[in-house]
C-alpha cells in the first residue's frame, strides 16, 4: 500500500469520538476499501483533560485548531466543532489556502460560506467534502453528485431533521401535545436544552440549501428559504389529519422553476400511500425526482455519533482514492444565480386549522373570508369544546393559489371571532 492519508480531527465530541472509534473498529477494512491507510496524526478541542471515552493521547494534541492547517505531516483536516462562523469558518479558509483536503459536517457554515468555500477549493485544487452536513449517515449528497449526475432534477424534498419527525410522530402515535413529547426528546437526548434551531426548522433550512444547490445546480441561496417549523402543531391537528388519510411530516421542499428557485421547510400533510409517511422517529429520509432515474428515496439514520462518523469516513475514503471533483458536482463559477420565486402563484391544497370562540356567525364569518379571497373550501369541521369556550375549525382546500389563502387568513386577522393564530400546513401533492 501507498503512504498513509494522515488527518487532523478539530472537535472531539460525539461525532469526533466517533470518527476515532470507526476508524479503530474498521481498519484494515477502510484501509482495502481506500487503497491505503487512514491514520488519525493530531486532535485538537476545546478541553484535553476531558474524558471521551477513546484513547487521545497517541494523537498530537494542538491546542488552536487553526494551527492544525500548518502542519506538515497533515493531508487533511476534518472540522467537527460546529458553527456557521468562528473558529470552523477560520479553520476551513486556512486548510483550503494551504492546499490541504478539508471534510466537515457544519451543514450551518457550508450553507452559509459554501459558494466561497468551494472556489477556494477548486482554486486550491484541494478536496472539500461535506457528505455529513445533510442527513447523517445517509449518503444523499453522493447519490445526488454522482449516482443520479446524468438526471435532470425536478424536485428534491424530504424529512432532514430527526428531533421535529421524532417529536411529530411520538405525537402521532400516543395522542400527546408538542410541549410533552419536547421535553421527553431532551431528556432522551433527541433535542437539545434550546432546541429553537431544530423545531423552528433552521436545522433543515441549512440541509435544504445544500441539496437544492446540488439538485439544481444553483449557487447556494440560504437567505431565501422560507423556514416555519412545528411548535404550533397540536394533537387534534394531528388527529384530524389522520381522519383525513394523512400524516404531518416537516418537509423541506425545493424546485427549480421558471418563476425562479422555490425553497421551504414547512409542516405537511403527507398523504399515507406516500413513503415518507411513513418515516418515523429520529429517521430522516430524502426524496429526489429525476427526469430518467425516476423517484429515489434515500433513508436512515440522520445523526448520531455512529452514522455522521460513517459519512466523514466515507469523504475520506474518497480523498484517499483521489476520487473528488467540484464539492456541489459542477465547477463553482457554473453554478446559476436564480432569484427566489414567488410562492403566491404556487398551486396546491391547504389545511387551515383555526381556534375560535364558539358562538354563531363564526363559520359563516371564516366561509365569507375564504369566498371573498377566492379560495375554494373541500371540508370544513368543527371539533371539541374547550373549557374556555373555544373550538378547533380544521378546512381543507381545493387546489387553488398560495396567495388566495394568504388574503384569507388576512381577512381574518384581528377578529374578536379568533382565539391564537391561525396554522397553515400545505398538503404534498
Amino acid at each position: 500500500m501507498t503512504k498513509p492519508l494522515r488527518i487532523a480531527l478539530a472537535g472531539l465530541g460525539t461525532v469526533g469520538g466517533g470518527v476515532i472509534r470507526l476508524l479503530d473498529a474498521n481498519r484494515d477494512l477502510i484501509a482495502r476499501r481506500a487503497g491505503r491507510p487512514i491514520e488519525i496524526v493530531a486532535v485538537s478541542a476545546r478541553d484535553r483533560a476531558k474524558d471521551r471515552g477513546v484513547d487521545i493521547t497517541r494523537f498530537a494534541w494542538v491546542d488552536d485548531s487553526t494551527a492544525l492547517a500548518q502542519q506538515a505531516d497533515v493531508d487533511v483536516v476534518v472540522e467537527l466543532v460546529g458553527g456557521s462562523d468562528g473558529p470552523a469558518l477560520t479553520l476551513a479558509r486556512a486548510t483550503l489556502s494551504a492546499g490541504k483536503g478539508f471534510v466537515t459536517a457544519n451543514k450551518a457554515m457550508i450553507a452559509h460560506h459554501g459558494l466561497e468555500l468551494a472556489h477556494a477549493a477548486e482554486a486550491a485544487r484541494a478536496p472539500l467534502k461535506f457528505e455529513a452536513a445533510v442527513a447523517g449517515g445517509i449518503p444523499v449528497i453522493k447519490g445526488l453528485r454522482e449516482g443520479a449526475a446524468a438526471n435532470e432534477i425536478a424536485r428534491v424534498y424530504g424529512i432532514l431533521n430527526g428531533t421535529c419527525n421524532f417529536i411529530l410522530s411520538k405525537m402521532e402515535a400516543e395522542g400527546r401535545d408538542f410541549a410533552d413529547v419536547l421535553a421527553e426528546a431532551q431528556a432522551l437526548g433527541f433535542a437539545e436544552s434550546d432546541p429553537s434551531f431544530d423545531i423552528d426548522g433552521i436545522d433543515a433550512a441549512h440541509k435544504l440549501s445544500i441539496l437544492s444547490s446540488i439538485a439544481f445546480g444553483t449557487q447556494p441561496a440560504f437567505g431565501d428559504v422560507q423556514a416555519c417549523g412545528i411548535r404550533a402543531v397540536l394533537a387534534a391537528d394531528i388527529a384530524e389529519a389522520a381522519a383525513l388519510g394523512y400524516r404531518i411530516r416537516l418537509l423541506g421542499i425545493a424546485e427549480s422553476t421558471d418563476a425562479g428557485l422555490f425553497q421551504r421547510v414547512h409542516p405537511h400533510l403527507v398523504p399515507t400511500s406516500h413513503p415518507l409517511a411513513h418515516v418515523t422517529g429520529a429517521t430522516n429520509a430524502v426524496v429526489a425526482e429525476g427526469n430518467f432515474v425516476g423517484r429515489l428515496l434515500f433513508q436512515g439514520a440522520g445523526a448520531g455519533d455512529g452514522p455522521t462518523a460513517s459519512a466523514v469516513v466515507a469523504d475520506l475514503i474518497d480523498i484517499a482514492r483521489g476520487e473528488y471533483g467540484p464539492p456541489y458536482a459542477m465547477p463553482a463559477e457554473s453554478l446559476a444565480a436564480q432569484d427566489a420565486a414567488d410562492t403566491g402563484n404556487r398551486l396546491g391544497r391547504a389545511y387551515v386549522r383555526l381556534t375560535v370562540a364558539d358562538k354563531v356567525g363564526v363559520l359563516a364569518e371564516i366561509a365569507a373570508a375564504m369566498r371573498d379571497a377566492g379560495v375554494s373550501i373541500e371540508s370544513l369541521m368543527q371539533r371539541g369544546h374547550a373549557s374556555d369556550g373555544s373550538v378547533l375549525v380544521a378546512i381543507v382546500t381545493h387546489e387553488g393559489p398560495e396567495r388566495a389563502v394568504a388574503q384569507a387568513l388576512e381577512k381574518l386577522r384581528g377578529s374578536p371571532s379568533l382565539i391564537g393564530a391561525p396554522l397553515w400546513m400545505h398538503i404534498l401533492a
